[in-house]
């Protein structure tokens, strides 16, 4: 069965915080600034310090027969277990996904 990857993002909103959820995300900020995001299986959760939303990225493999929701369940799901992970709950969450077996790159002079 072949395989493919999909790279996701996963945005949403943080559910109201405590004023605890607030300190401990506000400590752990700079751990998740946008210049640290990366693409990979398990994932990264990046936000500002406005505590207002969120973005996950992840690489999601899947076979040829995995449509579009099911590789966006899946994120979806991983992106829930981080934010929850850093001590925070969800809301509206929205994603997309690219299949990078269909990135073209274009090179220069050809």
């Amino acid at each position: 069965m072949a395989r493919k990857s999909y790279q996701v993002i996963v945005r949403g909103r943080f559910a109201p915080l405590d004023d605890e959820q607030r300190a401990a995300l506000l400590a752990k900020a700079d751990e998740h600034d946008l210049l640290r995001a990366k693409f990979t299986e398990e994932g990264t959760v990046t936000y500002e310090r406005s505590l207002l939303a969120f973005t996950f990225r992840c690489v999601v493999p899947a076979t040829e027969e995995d449509d579009d929701a099911v590789v966006i369940g899946r994120a979806e799901a991983l992106a829930v277990a981080a934010v929850r992970q850093i001590g925070a709950d969800y809301r509206d969450l929205r994603s997309v996904s690219t299949d990078l077996d269909n990135i073209r790159i274009r090179r220069r002079g050809h």
